[in-house]
């Protein structure tokens, strides 16, 4: 047990440093909160690395189609946590009806418009923010239009294959876009941190954890979870959380954190990609690396 948690500590410290050093070294930094458990661990580890507060404004993109659920939850651990909350969504292709959902285009491209679009728009600025107000407990147009110049994002490696191309600091054009064949070496825990103006970044401070290290760590440090997540009667959980009409639950008997660790050790889970629930990553073979590759998280 000591050696896992030892492990446990080590990714830990890397993510606490990666996340001071990307405060330290950028202004206008954003970090992205999906509701999911990957983002809400390293929200999480933003409360251990600023000592309970959370300097950086987080960002979710609201695609109109996340699980009830997930919002209820995303907002009242805002108000909890007095967290800087805000969101942004693709308001024009969500009025004229231009998603999956009804029916107009395929999956891969509703992605593009409701995530990837509204992604680039709102940390840009161009299209209208939503601030959570503490005080009223409702979402206010934000007057802050300065654009974010950094994003910190919970991707891991082992999630996906072109999420494992990537570095913790990763360079993006202006517009977003990720040149997969030109990123920075990072050795020995040496990260670049200076970067021509104009470019974007995204920092990854999860890079090297695994889908069981997130459900270790969520058990070590009792972190709040959707309940979405394990089953609760009816033999059905959802391992991975996106869009309704996108996401599938998986069959389980995992009622809690302790049984969701044992089928990543040794059940059913302990060789099956976690995504393999999540349609858009199938669509025309490394769909989800084309998104990327045009600033999709």
């Amino acid at each position: 047990m000591s050696g896992q948690m030892d492990h446990l500590d080590q990714l830990e410290n890397r993510s606490v440093h990666i996340l001071r050093e990307a405060y330290a070294n950028f202004k206008s930094l954003g970090m992205l909160w999906s509701i999911g458990k990957d983002s809400t661990v390293l929200l999480w580890l933003a409360r251990k690395a600023f000592f309970g507060h959370v300097p950086i404004p987080l960002i979710h993109i609201d695609t109109a189609f996340k699980i009830p659920e997930m919002i209820e939850y995303r907002d009242r651990l805002a108000l909890e946590w007095n967290l800087t909350m805000i969101y942004g969504q693709n308001r024009q292709a969500l009025e004229e009806k231009r998603t999956y959902p009804d029916g107009a285009v395929d999956r891969i491209a509703c992605c593009k418009a409701l995530k990837t679009d509204a992604l680039k728009h709102t940390l840009s600025g161009e299209w209208p923010r939503y601030r959570l107000n503490h005080t009223k407990k409702v979402y206010e147009l934000d007057r802050n239009t300065e654009p974010f110049t950094g994003v910190i994002v919970g991707v891991r490696a082992d999630e996906e294959g072109s999420r494992s191309k990537e570095r913790y600091f990763s360079p993006r054009s202006t517009q977003s876009q990720w040149d997969v064949g030109d990123q920075p070496p990072e050795f020995w825990n040496q990260f670049k941190t200076e970067f021509a103006p104009g470019t974007h970044l995204r920092i990854h401070p999860l890079l090297d954890w695994t889908e069981l290290n997130i459900w270790e760590y969520i058990r070590r440090e009792e972190i709040p979870t959707v309940s979405l997540y394990y089953n609760q009667g009816s033999g059905k959980r959802f391992r991975s959380l996106g869009c309704y009409p996108c996401t599938q639950s998986v069959e389980s008997e995992a009622h809690n954190v302790d049984d969701i660790i044992l089928e990543l050790q040794t059940g059913k889970f302990a060789n099956i990609a976690e995504r393999s629930g999540r349609a858009q990553d199938k669509e025309g073979g490394g769909g989800l690396e084309t998104l990327r590759r045009d600033g999709y998280m």
